[in-house]
């Protein structure tokens, strides 16, 4: 399997996303100091991408508690991204990858497209858990995500 290893540096990225003011630029070298979470996704609007999607933000809070920020990343636009977060009423920012750079360098770009996959990167920007579907007709649960993450900070 490519991509980071569980102790590897994340990759480093800016991509835009949706935020409550419109789109913005999201940056994880910015984020260093708190655990973040980036949940690839392969396409807004589809069924078990809107059940993962929706699962997190119905429990936004266990994620919230243990300090993470989470990050929605697929190759779609802004466009479609912001219509799906508005009509989900998705809080956390979806980020367009649109040319796929991003998915490749955390190796779940497949053929089919986009491997439904979740990094955890801890306050020092290490890859601290991942899990990368071979399928991607299931996901981790937010409190599954939450276990990780308060592994990783102790």
């Amino acid at each position: 399997m490519s991509g980071p290893a569980v102790g590897d540096q994340a990759p480093d990225f800016t991509l835009p996303g949706t935020s409550p003011d419109g789109v913005r630029d999201y940056s994880l070298a910015a984020e260093r100091g708190h655990p973040l979470v980036l949940a690839f996704y392969p396409g807004d609007e589809t069924p078990v991408c809107t059940r993962q999607l929706c699962s997190y933000q119905d429990e936004f809070s266990v994620l919230t508690d243990v300090g993470a920020t989470l990050w929605g990343i697929s190759t779609q636009g802004m466009a479609s991204h912001e219509k799906f977060a508005a009509h989900r009423g998705l809080s956390f920012p979806l980020l367009a990858d649109v040319g796929g750079t991003v998915t490749e360098l955390y190796g779940v770009k497949s053929v089919l497209g986009t491997r439904r996959s979740v990094f955890v990167v801890d306050a020092d920007g290490r890859v601290s858990w991942r899990h990368v579907s071979l399928l991607g007709l299931t996901y981790q649960g937010a409190r599954t995500i939450a276990r990780a993450v308060q592994a990783a900070t102790g």
